[in-house]
């Protein structure tokens, strides 16, 4: 197939899947927020009926005692629960299926995920794979493959970045072969997501900084692909808006209360945003320097987003030139290109001024080929990005990623 047809056969797949979407349930979580709003979770758990739950988090979350208020609280209101805190950072097939082994041998009804994006993905497969015990992950992976309900999930971030609080996806990665699978499906999205600001209050500068750039990658992407609706341009753009107005200052003062419940808010936004409307080839890029190499998921993206963004070229202009007047920039005489060009410059500025480096020391020549390949099976023809890719321009871009 020649480049037009691909790229003809790529518009007219994104354009079946926006009529089909819109049959779908996109009903956003009910929000729990504020200082302390932790602590309020359990009385909901207890008013909905549910007596027994999973906690699904990682061993660094329990070390800092960040899930001790919310295990008082579960005991003072009588709900019993089991704890899963074997997540990985990239959360692996193992990871899922030992926390489903736990759910099932202690008769659990509803899973809380308390963490980053990890703990989120982890606790979202672990409820397909409930869900779908005929199923195994490599088998749920793609777009509506869970089709059945999962257990009630709560989700409670301790990073502004991810906004697994309120998408339908999951990453789990695969150590055989260093894939990584992305699960989509409405029935992935939590029912109540918890945005208490006092929980990312001790996170290290760069843990602040690259999952901010994160969300700001979702909103970003979101915003200049071709899947929009009324609602995520609206909050594809206050999440910019928010992020550029507060990463810095809650990169800075880490126990600024305000910065850091804005940038809660603004993850959400911008969660709910590309939930609807999509990543783009960021995400293709970085999901697979993850499950090739182990490199975070916010440092990839924050990383790669300049480099996408430059190519995507005339094709972005506009609505990146809109993203800058809303983030503030100078834009007052300037034509699309020059504000486009402009946000580009202050991305890389946010970068480098929060120590986030502009390369990659692991990739290795002979892996690009089938980094590429990977990426674009996950980006096409599926993401409704500004500009087709194709292999020659992926390898390009990930050439340009080496240090």
């Amino acid at each position: 197939m020649n480049k037009k047809a691909y790229e003809a056969y790529c518009r007219a797949y994104q354009g079946v899947m926006r009529a089909a979407v819109n049959v779908l349930d996109w009903s956003e979580p009910k929000l729990i927020k504020g200082s302390g709003a932790v602590k309020e979770l359990p009385k909901t758990v207890k008013q909905l009926g549910y007596n027994n739950v999973l906690v699904v988090t990682d061993k660094g979350l329990m070390g800092l005692h960040l899930l001790d208020s919310m295990f008082e609280e579960l005991k003072n209101n009588e709900i019993a629960y089991i704890v899963y805190d074997g997540v990985q950072p990239n959360p692996t097939i193992d990871n899922i299926e030992e926390a489903r082994a736990l759910y099932l041998g202690n008769g659990c009804q509803a899973i809380i995920a308390f963490g980053g994006g990890s703990p989120m993905d982890c606790a979202k497969a672990c409820g397909a794979r409930i869900a779908r015990p005929d199923k195994q992950i490599p088998q749920l992976r793609g777009q509506l493959k869970v089709l059945k309900k999962i257990p009630m999930l709560f989700a409670v971030p301790t990073t502004a970045g991810t906004g697994s609080e309120t998408t339908i996806a999951a990453v789990v990665s695969n150590p055989k072969t260093h894939e990584k699978n992305a699960i989509n499906d409405p029935r992935l999205r939590p029912k109540y997501a918890v945005l208490d600001p006092e929980l990312t209050v001790g996170l290290p500068p760069h843990i602040t900084s690259t999952t901010g750039m994160d969300a700001l990658t979702h909103a970003v992407e979101a915003y200049i692909g071709q899947s929009n609706t009324p609602d995520t341009e609206d909050k594809a753009k206050k999440a910019v808006k928010m992020i550029f107005e507060n990463l810095e200052t809650a990169y800075k003062d880490g126990k600024n209360l305000e910065a850091r419940e804005n940038m809660l808010l603004a993850s959400y936004y911008a969660g709910v945003a590309f939930t609807r409307a999509y990543v783009g080839y960021v995400h293709a890029i970085a999901h697979n320097l993850g499950g090739m190499y182990g490199i975070p998921h916010g440092l990839a993206n924050a990383v790669i987003l300049p480099y996408v963004l430059d190519y995507f070229g005339e094709t972005a202009y506009k609505r990146l030139g809109e993203l800058a007047e809303v983030a503030g920039l100078d834009c007052a005489g300037k034509s699309d290109e020059e504000k486009a060009k402009m946000f580009i410059s202050e991305i890389r500025r946010m970068n480098k001024d929060m120590n986030i480096p502009d390369k990659f020391e692991q990739i290795k020549e002979s892996d690009i080929s089938l980094l590429a390949d990977r990426a674009l099976k996950e980006g096409n023809p599926l993401y409704p990005v500004p500009k087709i890719m194709d292999k020659t321009d992926c390898i390009k871009i990930i050439r340009e990623l080496i240090k």
